[in-house]
């Protein structure tokens, strides 16, 4: 037996260390003792660190059952140009290895881990004036079926995206900070930043003022020189003193204390904490304890607690708020209860669109009395651990879950809202944002004995933490937000997930979100500079082009039309071209590709968002080389007749490809009518062979209204200047198609080489009949799943059949008993809102993916697309809504009700377009709500309030369908 002076053969960990400790703190030495199963591979200018680390790797893939690392190094890799993505991992795999598999699986090869400094460089950066460029020589890069591989790049790689173990305490924070700052690309996360999360009294400000978050009653005192706080920060229960000389000015420290202990945020609370605060501070555990009453020990605490403060830390003085004490089940065991804490670690990434959406929920639970240590114990999900509290109703714990989730979103908006008001140097680079955020529970100002229940947040390693506790104000549950950190959750929800697995459960979707955002970040990045020959411009509705353009960095060179268009001004190159007439379109395409090369313009993508223009953007990428859909291809999806004709004649599939075709006849005069008559059922629709926006569809019951309409809509409608926008420069053919019953549906799908990559349906509401023109819609659809995916899978064979391989297409389907049938693709991106809306909905860009196809890169979208809100929209007509909107004042009140984020407004024109059966929709209003029903009834209350809603135009009847 060993005495207990005799030293121990291994050194105990300090509680700094404990703290910073992953799930290897469960077993020490579990990593480091297994032997590596690949080759370690040498590497004389950093040995300990690469080695080390590449042992550790290989331990990983091992117990994962996934192969050693292949080492490639002796054979560079090489051929990497400006379209090649890269996304590098800087320091430990650890937290890191479930999304390097993911990625490799999403993108292979795009993922890199750099375990050496020796490994990259830094160049001063070609495009962005003092910022620097990280250039990998050497990294692990990461396949499908979780294959790695050891490679040199020569030349070497250029990162697109960076992140790291910037945590202070990670070995590899040194190095990784330093490769990682003032970087031109996308970085997850700073030294800098991560200093400021760890920051208790920055921390709360942030959660209290800009999350609107409660925290427990804080009396902070500062340095009067420290400038990373607002001069007033006005934070609910949070007060800043500045003090100019610490040593000198006990009599106002004792007044401040006096005043806090004795006010009123102090009322319900008995004990309070002293203790210093600031990155240096985290996780050292050192405070003390004191009843409200001490008021003289509390002062004394705080004095000597200024005597060493400097200017990056703070001394606080806050109230130990009690947590909830819940009715708990009564024990198996007559043995008494001990109390006991509970650990709540949520993982949250800035997701598509800057928005926060949480991603993992890991709990852990240990004595009250002390703060349970990250990896100390082994995670357990959220659900059973509130049932283990003693929360027994489902609806509690669900609606606990949903502001655990509300808060923990909130706080990384918070986050990255205060972060954007930063300086560069501030943020350790113009280009560094927290990117993931994690959340966890110490329990600094909870854990009082005899308290069952702490609720909190845990980090992981490139981002904050929030720890949040569960207290009982005024008789319900609340969350109360403490501190953010930064920490190892990565590893604590990857624990979680694997453990998961070892029982059969499925797997989880955080690797797969945070893959996809970093993915998704990189992809922003690579579009940088980019040449984009555009052709057509488009009116009011397309309007978003231009700021797109701007946000992306997108180099817009603009082939259009009308020389005077507003956009002229918006773009790098602005060509003025008249191209009105498309019947002449190859005649168009050599002109636009002679005014090219006089200019010396070498576009890297060309496309059109703008319906008539589909065909010459085709044409002129082909004639370029560029990617695109072929201009055969293009032609059958634009001539709507010939996409259905062409549709009746594949027959190979199961279903083949003319199941979903309509019978239809084109029609050019009134012998074709007579003709049509015979062949396509009746009612039938009648509508322009090439036409856009329902403009001038009809139905007609027999061939006589058939004759009627055709005479009307060829007097009225000859060529463009009639109606502009709307197909008429291909001339004002018609077609007669059969009227299929049903529900009416548009499905925007992204196509890379004949593969899809994501695909979005959303529902129409009914038409006002004889017209058809767009009344309501809804997004996310109605439809159950299977519905659904009948729609995307006849869209997509519809587009494959017709040679439309590659971009962001609109298919206009409806569904009714017998499944699908198809009323028309158009060979571009969804107009009107659905860009908007989808990037409302589910984050993903249609524009930028439309960008990326062109440039020949698959565009990374969400694997598996969850809503975030649902959207009801109605549109808005001219010669229903004009007077209302204009003289009524509704139009300003939409504006308004828009820029509070109240209304979704999208302009469809200036003026009213068209008139009678020839009108199109002026604009469409949208409300959001958690459910549809919550959004069709504050729909309907705007609607009925503006005036929008009417006997004429019955919103009510609209929205009906959407149930």
């Amino acid at each position: 037996m060993l005495s207990k002076s005799q030293p121990s053969p291994e050194r105990v960990p300090s509680p700094e260390e404990q703290e910073w400790a992953g799930p290897e703190a469960l077993c020490p030495g579990w990593l480091e003792d297994e032997a590596p199963d690949g080759e370690v591979p040498g590497d004389s200018g950093d040995p300990d660190c690469a080695t080390h680390a590449y042992e550790r790797l290989q331990s990983a893939l091992c117990q994962e059952g996934l192969p050693p690392t292949l080492d490639c190094s002796a054979e560079p890799r090489t051929g990497f140009g400006p379209l090649d993505m890269t996304v590098c991992i800087l320091g430990s795999s650890t937290p890191f290895l479930p999304v390097l598999l993911e990625g490799g699986t999403r993108c292979p090869g795009a993922m890199v881990l750099c375990l050496s400094p020796t490994w990259a460089s830094r160049v001063p950066s070609e495009t962005s004036p003092g910022a620097w460029s990280l250039l990998l020589s050497r990294g692990v890069s990461f396949k499908v079926g979780g294959h790695s591989a050891l490679e040199t790049f020569v030349p070497p790689r250029r990162a697109n995206y960076v992140t790291g173990t910037f945590a202070p305490g990670d070995p590899e924070s040194g190095w990784v900070g330093e490769l990682a700052r003032d970087l031109d690309c996308p970085t997850g996360g700073s030294v800098p930043l991560a200093h400021r999360l760890e920051d208790t009294l920055v921390a709360r400000w942030v959660l209290a003022a800009r999350a609107n978050l409660p925290v427990p009653p804080t009396l902070a005192f500062v340095l009067g020189t420290r400038g990373d706080l607002p001069a007033e920060p006005v934070a609910p229960g949070v007060r800043l003193v500045r003090l100019e000389d610490p040593h000198g000015q006990q009599s106002l420290v004792q007044e401040e204390v006096g005043a806090f202990l004795g006010g009123t945020a102090m009322e319900p609370y008995g004990q309070v904490v002293v203790r210093p605060a600031g990155w240096r501070w985290w996780g050292t555990g050192t405070r003390s304890t004191h009843r409200k009453e001490e008021g003289a020990a509390v002062a004394q605490a705080v004095g000597a607690r200024l005597r060493g403060l400097t200017e990056e830390d703070s001394v606080l003085l806050e109230a130990m708020v009690p947590t909830a004490r819940l009715p708990a089940p009564p024990p198996r065991s007559p043995a008494p209860r001990l109390p006991m804490a509970l650990r709540i670690c949520t993982l949250v990434c800035r997701s598509w669109g800057d928005r926060p959406q949480l991603c993992q929920v890991a709990c852990a639970v240990g004595r009250a009395e002390s703060p349970v240590r990250h990896g100390a114990a082994l995670p357990q999900g959220l659900d059973s651990s509130l049932q283990q509290w003693g929360v027994v109703a489902p609806s509690q714990r669900q609606a606990l879950a949903t502001r655990l989730r509300e808060a923990t979103e909130a706080a990384m908006a918070a986050l990255l809202a205060t972060e954007a008001e930063l300086s560069p140097q501030q943020r350790g680079g113009t280009r560094a944002h927290t990117d993931i955020l994690g959340e966890h529970g110490a329990g600094d100002t909870a854990g009082a004995r005899g308290h069952p229940a702490v609720l909190s947040a845990v980090s992981p390693s490139p981002s904050p933490g929030v720890d949040f506790l569960l207290a009982c104000v005024d008789e319900s549950l609340e969350l109360v937000a403490l501190a953010t950190n930064s920490q190892r959750c990565l590893e604590t929800c990857a624990l979680a997930e694997a453990m998961g697995r070892g029982v059969g459960e499925p797997r989880g979707d955080l690797p797969r979100l945070l893959a996809e955002a970093m993915l998704h970040r990189a992809q922003c990045h690579l579009v940088e500079g980019k040449d984009i020959l555009l052709i057509g411009a488009g009116g009011v509705s397309k309007s978003f082009v231009w700021e797109a353009a701007r946000d992306y960095g997108l180099r817009i060179h603009l082939v259009e039309s009308d020389p005077e268009h507003f956009a002229a001004g918006l773009v790098q190159t602005f060509l003025p071209y008249d191209s009105r007439e498309h019947r002449r379109d190859e005649e168009h395409a050599e002109r636009v590709l002679e005014l090219l090369r006089s200019r010396g313009l070498r576009p890297h993508a060309c496309l059109s968002y703008w319906d008539d223009c589909v065909v010459l953007a085709a044409l002129v990428c082909q004639g370029l080389g560029l990617r695109g859909p072929a201009p055969a291809a293009v032609r059958v999806a634009k001539q709507k007749s010939r996409t259905h004709r062409h549709l009746q004649r594949c027959r190979r599939g199961r279903p083949p490809p003319a199941a979903f075709a309509v019978p239809c006849r084109r029609l050019q005069s009134h012998g074709d009518v007579e003709r049509a008559a015979s062949a396509v059922p009746f009612p039938a629709v009648a509508k322009l062979e090439f036409g856009a926006g329902a403009v001038g569809v009809r139905l007609v019951e027999n061939a006589g209204q058939c004759h009627a309409h055709a005479a009307r809509l060829w007097r009225d409608l000859r060529d463009d200047a009639d109606h502009p926008g709307i197909g008429l420069g291909w001339g004002n053919a018609m077609l007669l198609m059969e009227y299929v019953p049903g529900t009416e549906h548009d499905v925007d799908l992204v196509v890379f080489e004949g593969r899809l990559l994501g695909a979005w349906v959303s529902d129409n509401g009914p038409t006002r009949v004889p017209a058809f023109l767009e009344t309501a819609a809804c997004l996310p659809s109605c439809l159950p799943a299977d519905r659904q995916a009948q729609l995307v899978r006849a869209a997509l064979e519809c587009c494959r059949a017709c040679g439309l391989r590659d971009g962001v297409f609109n298919v206009e389907l409806k569904l009714g008993p017998a499944g699908p049938r198809l009323l028309e693709i158009n060979p571009r991106m969804g107009g009107f809102y659905l860009r908007d809306w989808i990037r409302e909905v589910y984050g993903p860009d249609l524009l930028l993916a439309a960008v990326l196809v062109a440039l020949g890169v698959p565009p990374v979208l969400p694997a598996r697309p969850a809503a975030r809100t649902h959207l009801a929209g109605v549109m808005c007509l001219g010669s229903e809504h004009g007077e209302i909107l204009a003289g009524g004042g509704g139009m300003e009140a939409l504006r308004e009700l828009h820029g509070r984020g109240l209304v979704r407004l999208n302009r469809l024109f200036e003026e009213p377009e068209g008139a009678g059966e020839y009108e199109e929709p002026l604009l469409s209003v949208a409300c959001s709500g958690a459910t549809l029903a919550e959004a069709c009834e504050r729909l309907l209350g705007l609607c009925q309030g503006l005036g929008i809603d009417s006997p004429r135009y019955p919103v009510e009847h609209f929205l009906s369908h959407f149930k």
